[in-house]
């Protein structure tokens, strides 16, 4: 049987990112999102800018598309370089950091977007909450 992320493991990678966000008062949107996209979980914390709703699932969602951290894609979609455009296709993809893919037995089971902080910010928060996926 494949691996997959239930919904309490999407509420502990949720809860394991709004505590970074805590810890680095910085108010975040967090989407956790299954292997096919789909969103198991958010949580949208006081303060965090509603833009960053989308934006969140959307990184979640790219880098589950992508099967690859959406902070990776920002080289790759510059002009004259071999993606450029993406952001266009499936809706709107994200190719700014915050997106984080999360595998179990080297398999991709889903992804967690984060939105709100900066970019480096929307990383901290969106690794910590990938983490807790394992442990």
């Amino acid at each position: 049987m494949s691996p997959t992320l239930t919904f309490a493991d999407a509420q502990h990678i949720l809860a394991a990112g709004l505590a970074k966000a805590d810890e680095i008062g910085q108010p975040m949107n967090i989407a956790v999102v299954d292997a096919g996209g789909h969103l198991l979980a958010f949580g949208r914390q006081d303060g965090a800018i509603r833009a960053s709703i989308d934006i969140s699932q959307r990184k979640a969602l790219t880098s589950v598309l992508m099967n690859a951290r959406t902070a990776a894609l920002m080289e790759l979609v510059q002009p004259g370089a071999e993606l450029y455009g993406l952001e266009q296709t499936a809706g709107g993809m994200v190719a700014f950091g915050g997106g984080v893919p999360i595998y179990r037995d080297n398999e991709l089971v889903g992804a967690v977007g984060v939105s709100a902080g900066t970019v480096e910010q929307d990383i901290t928060v969106s690794e910590a909450a990938a983490s807790a996926a394992n442990g």
